[in-house]
């Protein structure tokens, strides 16, 4: 059954361990990256080649490369979540001050942490749809504090193949039309 989509969703972060959860076991309170504002994009880019002959009779196209990104806006957030945005971040808290200082630099503080990125898009009427990735954000981040709006972090998380395939996307839908 073809829908309508509409509206946003949530997004699910966890550390990649070789394999990827079970919906029911990433989509839980902890492993919410944060209240996304202006929804998700997920971005598929394949590059193409193309081999000719010089008078252009006979070709053959394939593909050399592909690319998944998936981004969002993180609008709830704290130092925990820019440890997960931040593959040189390290976060340390100290309980009798209540302070959680993060530092966020210095190359060889790299930690090589891939994650992964579950976003869940709810709809009661049509089915939800999950899109899943493993990677990590690669574009960095901009932390803006204005008076008059809320801070969001635009991330953007570049995927990573995950499996012998070399798939980049899950993507899942519930059709209640499927039939056996």
């Amino acid at each position: 059954m073809e829908k309508i989509v509409l509206g946003s969703g949530k997004i699910y972060i966890s550390e990649y361990a070789d394999s990827i959860p079970a919906d029911a076991t990433i989509e839980v309170e902890g492993n919410l990256l944060g209240y996304i504002q202006g929804g998700a994009t997920i971005s598929y880019k394949p590059t193409f080649s193309e081999a000719k002959d010089d008078l252009g009779l006979v070709s053959k196209k394939f593909i050399t490369d592909e690319e998944a990104v998936l981004k969002s806006g993180v609008m709830t957030w704290n130092g925990d979540t820019l440890k997960k945005l931040c593959s040189t971040a390290r976060v340390t808290e100290d309980v009798g001050t209540k302070t959680r200082t993060v530092k966020i630099g210095g190359v060889g503080n790299y930690d090589g942490k891939k994650y992964v990125i579950h976003f869940v898009h709810t709809d009661a009427v049509d089915g939800d749809i999950r899109v899943t990735i493993v990677g990590s954000n690669e574009a960095g981040f901009e932390l803006a504090f204005a008076k008059d709006k809320e801070s969001v972090i635009n991330a953007e998380f570049k995927a990573q193949p995950h499996d012998s395939e070399g798939t980049l996307i899950i993507y899942k839908e519930e059709d209640s039309t499927i039939t056996a």
